[in-house]
């Protein structure tokens, strides 16, 4: 089992910038790829960014050269720094982690994230 708990949305106007958290626990945190995903009302959750268990990022091409994730093993934490940001970027941010080996999903329960002037 992993807790994950999502920090750091809020209110952010247009061209600021945001650093979202996801801290993990219950299990070994490098054993799991993490992602951040995002759900925009009415719509399907997407995924936004990854980072495996041995640091290789992807991204959705909307949020490439503005977003970036990074994790901290010591700390089973991963982060989003999202800079420039869009008002198409409101959101709900969630937190996933996957484990390596067994497929296994685990959800955050999200952090929202609105971006308006």
């Amino acid at each position: 089992q992993v807790q994950l708990v999502e920090s750091g949305g809020g209110l952010v106007q247009p061209g600021g910038s945001l650093r979202l958290s996801c801290a993990a626990s219950g299990s070994i945190f490098s054993m799991y790829h993490m992602g951040w995903f995002r759900q925009a009302p009415g719509k399907q959750r997407e995924l936004v960014a990854a980072i495996s268990s041995g640091g290789s990022t992807n991204y959705d091409d909307s949020v490439k050269g503005r977003f970036s994730i990074s994790r901290d093993n010591a700390k089973n934490t991963v982060y989003l720094q999202m800079n420039s940001l869009k008002p198409e970027d409101t959101a709900v941010y969630y937190c996933n982690a996957h484990h390596q080996l067994y497929g296994t999903d685990y959800w955050g329960k999200g952090t929202l994230v609105t971006v308006s002037s």
